[in-house]
Formats: structure tokens, sequence, C-alpha cells
């Protein structure tokens, strides 16, 4: 798609000295991409805090209605979550819709929802942006039908805040229906991953910034190991591509196997209302056994991307588990790779033998607990040896008089299983 294609925005923010404000602005202006939009121009302006009427001081928005007319730009995006007052003041101003950041990133997760459950979150994250909105929004369109300030009008406010109290009502409805498909939605996944928790396989989820290249290691290691080399996840160079969890098995060469998921991509920032709908999206990510975070090491923003990541595996309630972080897209550096300095590794994921330096790393954590034995299976017990080859890493098999002797490597459950069996070294 090329520019002329693409809605012209105007990004603007405001530098409080509180955070990464450059960073935040880049990331503006992706998320403004990821959303069909063409940014002509970025404006900014040093305040201690925001002007409550307007966000922008009195002089710095008669700038901004300038650079609208000159620029032709059709929206104006915010750095930051503005009131409903704050919008509609500028709206008035610059004469061309305004939307907040937490709106963009809102219209950006509903573009991109493709599953039931993925859609029903969205939908649940907007109603939940707009039940506070209520109040102000209504009294704005009083005062602009009524030509009244806030002290005036008292008869059609009292109307007003009837219709308000109904709204209300209307989304808390609607919110309570969403959650109702949404605990559905659950109990069917719940299913699905107790299916997978009674195999008994390690989980590692994939996790970091969006757009940080987790999708394309997730494609390389299903390309490898998979069980189903059709089932490719979607790749695209943009934030937030997709938002469903995907979860697939791997099998590798010795027959040891892992599920691995690829959960959706953070960002900082993340709408509050986002955060709490996608909890039961980001379950992979808190039940795993090992996290990879993945990293953009071509980004000179990396360092706040990974407190980022951090921030929000806090805020979604994942504990403290075992990590490793890999710094991909190493291509695009100066840096040599694969490179390995403890839990963490440089790679590009397109590269044969960073892959493989991925998974000797993963495979080191989670087939720590294996042990190696050797069991006598009799001969009725032929079930046990056809588990057994299909589950274990087998060593090596001799037929004796009394039953099938097996020398594998297995789990410390399987071990636990089959302990009547082993023959003591």
């Amino acid at each position: 798609m090329d520019n002329s294609e693409l809605v012209p925005v105007i990004n603007i923010g405001l530098n409080t000295g509180r955070y990464n404000f450059d960073y935040a602005m880049e990331e503006l202006k992706a998320l403004s991409e990821a959303n069909n939009m063409n940014v002509v121009e970025t404006t900014v302006q040093n305040l201690s805090q925001p002007v409550a009427g307007t966000y922008f001081g009195t002089g710095k928005v008669e700038e901004l209605r300038d650079i609208v007319v000159d620029t032709g730009a059709e929206i104006v995006v915010a750095n930051d979550e503005l009131t409903p007052s704050q919008i509609r003041n500028l709206e008035k101003i610059v004469k061309v819709p305004v939307m907040d950041r937490t709106g963009l990133i809102l219209a950006i997760f509903a573009n991109r929802a493709q599953s039931r459950e993925a859609k029903l979150q969205v939908q649940l994250a907007k109603l939940q942006y707009q039940m506070p909105r209520l109040h102000t929004a209504m009294n704005q369109r009083l005062d602009q039908q009524t030509g009244t300030s806030s002290g005036g009008g008292f008869t059609n406010r009292g109307a007003g805040e009837a219709q308000v109290e109904l709204n209300r009502r209307t989304i808390q409805r609607q919110i309570n229906h969403v959650r109702h498909e949404l605990k559905d939605v659950d109990k069917s996944a719940a299913v699905k991953r107790q299916q997978r928790e009674r195999i008994q396989l390690p989980n590692v989820a994939l996790i970091g910034y969006t757009n940080a290249g987790k999708s394309t290691i997730m494609n390389e290691l299903v390309k490898r190991y998979g069980m189903n080399e059709d089932k490719q996840v979607m790749v695209k160079n943009m934030l937030f591509a997709t938002l469903d969890t995907s979860v697939r098995q791997l099998q590798f060469d010795d027959a040891k196997k892992l599920l691995l998921s690829d959960t959706v991509g953070f960002v900082s920032q993340l709408p509050t209302t986002l955060i709490e709908a996608f909890k039961s999206t980001l379950y992979e990510a808190a039940n795993a056994d090992l996290l990879v975070q993945v990293v953009d090491y071509s980004s000179p923003n990396r360092i706040d991307m990974m407190s980022t990541t951090k921030q929000t595996l806090s805020e979604i309630g994942v504990p403290d588990l075992p990590m490793i972080t890999v710094y991909n897209k190493a291509d695009l550096t100066d840096q040599d790779y694969p490179s390995r300095a403890g839990d963490e590794i440089v790679v590009s994921a397109k590269d044969p033998a960073s892959i493989d330096l991925l998974v000797q790393v993963i495979r080191e954590k989670v087939f720590k607990n294996y042990v190696t034995a050797t069991f006598l299976i009799p001969f009725e017990k032929g079930d046990i040896v056809s588990y057994l080859n299909d589950h274990a890493s087998v060593k090596s098999t001799d037929y004796l008089a009394n039953g099938t002797k097996i020398t594998a490597e297995v789990t410390s459950v399987d071990y636990q299983r089959f302990e009547k069996y082993v023959l003591e070294q």
C-alpha cells in the first residue's frame, strides 16, 4: 500500500520529562502506520503536565490548526490518553477528528482480531474504555445543544443525566454479555489446555515487544520440528500483526517433545482495559516452563522494550519464571552472531546456525530433568515399548528371553511411572 492510499495524520505529543519521550513518539509513529496511516507531521511541546482543556497550550493548538491546513491531515493522533473534553476542544479548533493513543491501539486491535476470542476481548476493552466517558460526553452534547456551560440548563441536564444512566446500563449489559461469551470461549480453551497438560510436555512461551520477530522464530522452529508443517503463523513487518496465541508441538530428532506458544506482542502504555481483556490469551506465558524473551537487537530502544515486557508481565500476573533472552535481528547490526553469554543469545531468526543455538539453549533448560535408564519390559507389555519408542529418546533395544531391554532417556514423570521395570545398574 503506497502513501496515497493511507490516511494522512499528524502525531502530537507532550514531553513532560517523565519517560523516554523520543522512544514513545517513535512508537506512536509505528502504531499509526500499523493502522494504515501516513504520518505527515509530528508536533510536540515541552510542558510539565497537559493543559486541562486542550492538552497543548493555546499557542501550540493554534499552530497545530495551521499545520493541519497546510498538510491536509485528516486526523490528529495524540501520544497520551485524552479526556473527552480535551478531544472535543481540540476538534473544535483543528477541525479534524482527534484520536488518543488508547483509541489508536484499540482500533489496531479491532482491525487485527481474527478469532472469536480476540474479537470478544477487543469488544470488551472498547466497552470498558467507553464507560467512564459517558457522563462527560453527554454534558458536552448538551452544552452544544443549549449553548450553556456546566452551570446552566438544569432541565436539559436532568434529562441528560437520565440518558447517561440509560447508556451506562446498556453498556454494562453489553459488557456482561461479552464476558459471558468469553467464559464459554475460555471453557473451550481450558479443555484444550488440559488435554495438552495431560501429555505432560514442557511448555515454552515466546514473549516480547511486538514486531521483535517472535512469529518468525516460531515458524523456523515449526518448519524444522513441527508435527504439522503447514501450521505456520502469520509474519508481517508491523506492530500487532496477530493477536491470537498460537501453540505448536515440536518433536526433536531424539523424540523429545515440547509445546511452543507465540503470544501477543507487548507495547508501552498498553491500555489497562486491553491488558485485562487479554489475560486469558496470555495464559500460555503465565504457565510456561520457560519464557523466551525475543528482543529486536537492531533497535536503539531495546532496553525500553525489555522494560515494557517486564512491566506487562507483572501487570498480567505472570510469576518470576525461568527465562532466556534472544536478541534477534542481529543481521541488521554489526554484531557477530550467533553468540551466547549465559542465558542470553544473539541471533538472526533466518540464520540456520542461530536456530541451532536457540534450540540448544531451550533443550538445556526444559529437558534438564530427563533421566537415562534401562528397562526390561515383559513381552505382554508391548504398549509400554510402543510408548517409549514414541515419547522417549531410545538409545538401544535388545530382545531377551524374558522381555525387551530398552535403554532410553525419559522424563522424570515417565521414570517414576515405569520404575518397576528399571534394571539395576
